[in-house]
């Protein structure tokens, strides 16, 4: 059987998805898993991938960066992957690891793929701190801080640290800063 794995980061690359989806029905994909989740985030649909196929079956995508963040995890799937008999198939650059030669073409890609993104990734701190060097840059809005009066309210009726980190959708441990800092100042 043939198994398709969709994903996108965000919700505006719809375009992105639905060609995704029309490629690998075209592929012959007989069973679709697919999400909306960032490559850093929690993958549940490619778990389910992963746990459906069977030996004999081959996971299909369209293109390697929609499968993996990197050379380890690439090799952390196609690992498990193989422990089941299963293959893997990359439409857009006709890999399939069902023969030696796909496998190798693969590990190759996956490298210069994870290269690719070091490199940027190194630019991206670079121009960070040329911008912040220049007053340009001034970082994330710190955005419990600016919740603190409410943190301060609530603790003040008696609600758990917990149920405010929920409540203002801030971590825990933010609330527990913005109370440090408001005794700090009384």
């Amino acid at each position: 059987m043939l198994i398709g794995y969709a994903r996108v980061s965000t919700v505006e690359q719809d375009a992105g998805f639905e060609a995704q989806e029309r490629d690998l029905k075209a592929a012959g994909v007989q069973r679709m898993f697919s999400e909306r989740t960032s490559a850093v985030g929690q993958r549940k649909a490619l778990e389910e991938a992963l746990d459906f196929a069977r030996e004999g079956d081959a996971i299909v995508v369209t293109k390697l960066d929609r499968l993996a963040r990197s050379v380890a995890d690439l090799v952390r799937i196609v690992e498990r992957l193989t422990k089941k008999g299963v293959g893997l198939r990359i439409l857009a650059m006709g890999i399939d690891t069902a023969t030696p030669t796909g496998k190798l073409v693969l590990n190759v890609l996956g490298a210069i793929g994870q290269f690719e993104r070091e490199v940027m990734l190194e630019r991206q701190r670079e121009g960070i701190a040329k911008a912040a060097a220049e007053g340009k840059y001034k970082g994330r809005k710190p955005t419990a801080r600016a919740k603190s009066a409410d943190i301060i309210k609530l603790a003040g009726e008696g609600m758990k640290r917990e149920d405010i980190a929920s409540r203002l959708n801030v971590g825990v441990a933010s609330v527990y800063r913005a109370l440090a800092e408001r005794r700090a100042a009384s």
